[in-house]
């Protein structure tokens, strides 16, 4: 997982800061963005609303620099049609009535025409009847499955497998190590009960039971009840269905227990910084899965190279792709407005058009006429009639000695 750090006010100055130069043309035939005309030289405004601080802060950060890398490689290459783009970020913290805000600052301030990189579900949910109420297509890594069955008019690309696709993926791991006998630990939110039905689902068709389900409030500092009910429960495995700072909390009371049995969570969970902080007998064993990136793809390798000693995680890859989807949707369209961008971003991203894993080689094809195909640094981004992705690889890995090692990738 990343150990890519910025601060918030460094990332933020970044995002603001995104180097753009006015067309050299410095036509005055007009866009429109957001209801509004604009002369051919003002720059194409994005919104980019990662997670800087709160329990997706080791995120968010690394999410923006892969956006703007994206916005970086398209104004060298001219821009959209000879605009350039500039990139506005506010920090969502993580938290819901922090994105609104944030969001309705990018919509009504900034008139961005796109908007990019929400990473909690929650966050997602409260913001996306502003996006589709402007005509702002919103741009994903949320899994919780009632994001996209929100009335949203296609307004939501969501890069990230949905909530169903990723516990089912993590169920059926789980039964080919062997476990029977699951207690489900999950935090508030809005995909807990549906991953309890997934689950639930899943362990009976294989003979087995999930044989505890507790949802708890994320802020609570200690977890003596949960995991009483856990040992009483004769578990084998824990699917531990939380955040960064409440799992943490979680894998220590389980050691001081003698817990013993499997140790499931999420990778954004689980990650390096938390294999950093607790002792490695604290560790050692817990198993994580998430979806992955392209990883031998030319848009990977060249995100990989950007990050320098900085592990690619999967929402930094998806973001990148986001960035390239509303850019060359732009371009084919010939209009920088919402509507335009969310009506072309399937144009640009399957069919039988010519294949290309960047956004310099997109815009010199439509701007030659041809029709592309994009696939980025998180796969093929192909999305159903509801906006979800079709389908992705998932890696498997577990905790050894204050790393993790690969068990899987399928």
């Amino acid at each position: 997982m990343t150990k890519f750090r910025i601060g918030r006010r460094a990332a933020l100055r970044r995002a603001a800061g995104a180097l753009y130069a006015t067309s050299a043309a410095g036509a005055v035939s007009s866009f429109a963005i957001g209801g509004k005309a604009f002369s051919q030289g003002a720059p194409i405004v994005f919104g980019a609303l990662p997670p800087l601080t709160g329990a997706g802060g080791p995120y968010g950060p690394a999410m923006l620099r892969a956006i703007q890398a994206v916005v970086e490689e398209a104004n060298a290459a001219g821009g959209i049609r000879g605009r350039q783009i500039r990139v506005v970020a506010e920090d969502d913290q993580t938290n819901p009535d922090a994105g609104v805000r944030g969001a309705r600052k990018l919509i009504d301030v900034d008139r961005v025409s796109a908007m990019m990189g929400t990473w909690a579900s929650s966050v997602t949910t409260a913001v996306a009847p502003l996006c589709w109420e402007n005509r702002v297509p919103l741009f994903t890594v949320s899994g919780a499955d009632s994001i996209t069955l929100l009335p949203h008019q296609g307004f939501i690309f969501r890069t990230q497998p949905n909530s169903k696709l990723q516990i089912e993926t993590g169920a059926d791991f789980l039964l080919r190590q062997g476990a029977r006998r699951i207690f489900h630990l999950a935090a508030q939110s809005p995909f807990a009960q549906s991953s309890q039905d997934v689950l639930v689902a899943k362990f009976r068709a294989a003979g087995g039971e999930v044989v505890g389900y507790t949802v708890y409030e994320r802020e609570k500092t200690a977890f003596r009840s949960e995991v009483d009910a856990i040992m009483r429960a004769r578990a084998d495995t824990v699917f531990l269905n939380g955040y960064l700072p409440d799992v943490t909390i979680l894998l220590r009371e389980l050691f001081r227990a003698g817990f013993d049995g499997r140790r499931f969570a999420p990778a954004y969970a689980i990650n390096q910084n938390l294999l950093n902080s607790l002792p490695h007998e604290v560790t050692n064993g817990a198993m994580t899965w998430q979806p992955s990136p392209d990883v031998d793809s030319g848009a990977f390798k060249r995100l990989e190279r950007l990050f320098g000693n900085t592990a690619v995680d999967p929402y930094s890859a998806q973001t990148n792709d986001h960035a390239a989807l509303a850019i060359l949707a732009a371009a084919a369209a010939g209009d920088a407005g919402g509507v335009a961008i969310r009506d072309n971003v399937r144009r640009i991203s399957q069919g039988d058009g010519e294949k290309v894993d960047n956004v310099t080689d997109g815009l010199r094809a439509l701007a030659a006429g041809r029709a592309i195909n994009y696939e980025g640094s998180s796969g093929p981004v192909e999305f159903d009639e509801r906006g979800d992705i079709r389908g992705t690889k998932f890696r498997y890995e577990r905790a050894a000695g204050g790393r993790f090692e690969l068990v899987e990738l399928r």
